[in-house]
């Protein structure tokens, strides 16, 4: 799972980046250059689950292994002067899956605001008119290309170009691509495309330090959301409230100074351990673990995918010779005591066959024959 770390010059997001990460990248205070050397930055991170960390304690296992989710850190954007610049980024995003849009919504003298002044509400706006606008240029270069093909005489793919029609018109109408419904079919031929706006989004709200567990963060949280319901009731993204410049202090903390720093500021744990979860929840992916001496393993599937889908996770040849899974959920294990043969003895371990849709915390054992 690959997300791209976006935003507004000065929003904080490589500040969110280094504290997600625990990397520590300079931040610059001025828009990037984009040349052919541009390279983003990438971080592989574990998605915090107390589960899997409890199944350890019991099993002690060797190897202890999460889910991953990895980050990349793009140049920041611009707004309204500087399209060339923005498509440029654009054109760097490869093979994502979701996009984490940091907002500004610090003060700080020193960091000059693109748009000169601090504005969550209208830089959610802005960045979907930039990317809308992005996408938009795609779709008519596109087109460009298949119909001077036509002239020529080349067959082109009729599904392709009428895509490209009802994606242009909806983005004309500054309509985002996540807001229009699509085919099966239309979806498989978008896959190629890469276009911004038919990705998740997850709004990680750069609040200023005073402002954390305050009114004025809730309040900045529900304006963004109910921006994106007026669009689309159906489509509303998550908005999660950190402050980077303390997420970054944390991340850089050994384990018990951190959690002490977390109690004296009224703090349960990180805002990016939520990130992590929410952006593993954004694309619709579960985990299944399995135990053991040798390890205790979270594998990442998408949200009704069946038993034997699971077992390919693990294994090409675990899917091809699936015979049945023996499944437990996480919470009927800790309650039969931790202890698998009890488990058994109560009856709430299960064979379940190949069509067996998996469920979020299941623990499996896949027998099979090769």
């Amino acid at each position: 799972m690959k997300l791209f770390i976006t935003g507004f010059s000065n929003s904080g997001k490589t500040t969110a980046f280094n504290a997600l990460t625990g990397l520590n990248l300079p931040a610059t205070t001025y828009p990037t250059l984009i040349t052919a050397d541009t390279a983003p930055h990438s971080g592989i991170v574990k998605v915090p689950d107390k589960r899997i960390e409890r199944l350890s304690s019991v099993y002690k296992p060797k190897k202890t292994t999460y889910a991953m989710v990895e980050y990349t850190d793009y140049p920041g954007i611009t707004s309204g002067g500087n399209a060339s610049q923005n498509i440029k980024v654009f054109n760097l995003i490869k093979d994502v899956d979701a996009i984490v849009h940091v907002v500004r919504a610090f003060d700080d003298d020193s960091l000059i605001h693109p748009m000169e002044t601090v504005n969550p509400l209208r830089d959610v706006r802005a960045f979907e008119t930039e990317i809308i606008l992005g996408d938009l240029d795609f779709a008519e270069k596109r087109l460009e290309r298949i119909e001077l093909a036509e002239k020529k005489g080349k067959k082109q793919d009729e599904a392709d170009k009428q895509l490209l029609i009802k994606c242009k018109q909806a983005l004309e109408n500054e309509i985002s691509l996540r807001n229009v419904s699509f085919t099966d079919e239309e979806k498989k031929i978008m896959q190629a495309y890469q276009l911004l706006s038919t990705l998740p989004e997850i709004i990680a709200l750069n609040i200023g330090e005073t402002d954390l567990k305050t009114d004025k963060a809730v309040r900045l949280q529900k304006e963004i959301e109910d921006y994106f319901r007026g669009k689309s009731p159906d489509v509303i993204p998550p908005v999660i409230a950190l402050c980077g410049k303390i997420e970054m202090e944390i991340a850089q903390l050994p384990g018990e100074e951190a959690k002490a720093f977390l109690e004296d500021l009224g703090i349960n744990e990180p805002a990016m351990h939520m990130l992590c979860r929410v952006s593993y929840e954004a694309l619709g992916l579960i985990s299944f673990f399995t135990v053991g001496e040798d390890e205790v393993r979270a594998w990442t599937i998408k949200t009704g995918a069946d038993a034997q889908k699971a077992a390919g996770k693990i294994h090409s040849d675990i899917e091809k010779g699936f015979i049945r899974a023996e499944v437990v959920s996480y919470d009927n294990f800790v309650s039969s005591g931790e202890d698998m043969v009890q488990a058994k003895g109560k009856g709430l371990v299960r064979l379940e066959g190949r069509n067996y849709p998996v469920k979020d915390g299941d623990i499996i054992n896949f027998k099979f024959n090769v």
